[in-house]
């Protein structure tokens, strides 16, 4: 029930978009369309349930105080914590490029209507903030971790599809001419993160 909980709070509650404005700039940047919106939300669904485990583990069992007892007792007050940022961004570069290369392959057309916005989930500050919230959360196990990525993944797409659908309306729309393209996305956005902040009032 926990592995729920934390699933579906960071969803809805704790959304990485509405709650921490992470990622901000490909959520508006992509979001032109459903069909790009949705690629790239896939991508990052993807990214952020393998990055965020493998960050836990690094984590857990190499960076943290005590964390290579495993290797001996003399190894107990060995503390590699300093060295979590470099290795959590090449975690994260990693699995980019591999994503990177599998969209290059298998979908050539959402490749090219990504752009360069694909290549920039390496530094997407809402792949970093995942793995950082991870370690600030000191979550128990790897699966609570595994359910909290998944879900921040689930929260930034349901976040980015909806905006997406959304402004292919907003062209059919008589908007004020200063208030067109970034302008009314940008009013949006903020309307759609005050409803999602009436989830803060569930109990998990």
């Amino acid at each position: 029930m926990n592995l729920v909980n934390i699933f579906v709070k960071s969803i809805f509650i704790d959304n990485m978009i509405f709650a921490y404005f992470l990622g901000m700039c490909s959520y508006l940047a992509v979001s032109k369309t459903v069909k790009t919106a949705v690629g790239l939300g896939a991508a990052v669904i993807f990214v952020l349930g393998v990055t965020v485990p493998v960050n836990y583990l690094l984590e857990n069992y190499l960076l943290k105080q005590g964390a290579l007892t495993w290797m001996g007792a003399s190894f107990a007050e060995i503390d590699l914590s300093f060295l979590s940022f470099i290795l959590f961004i090449a975690v994260v570069a990693a699995i980019v490029q591999l994503v990177e290369m599998v969209v290059e392959k298998f979908a050539p057309a959402l490749y090219g209507a990504l752009g360069i916005f694909l290549p920039l989930i390496a530094v997407n500050c809402s792949i970093l903030g995942g793995a950082l919230f991870m370690q600030e959360r000191q979550y128990s196990t790897i699966a609570e971790a595994t359910s909290f990525a998944l879900g921040s993944g689930v929260g930034w797409f349901l976040a980015i599809v909806a905006i997406a659908a959304i402004r292919e309306r907003l062209r059919y729309s008589h908007i004020p001419a200063p208030l067109r393209g970034l302008g009314i996305t940008f009013i949006v956005t903020g309307l759609m993160g005050i409803a999602f902040m009436a989830f803060m009032g569930i109990k998990l």
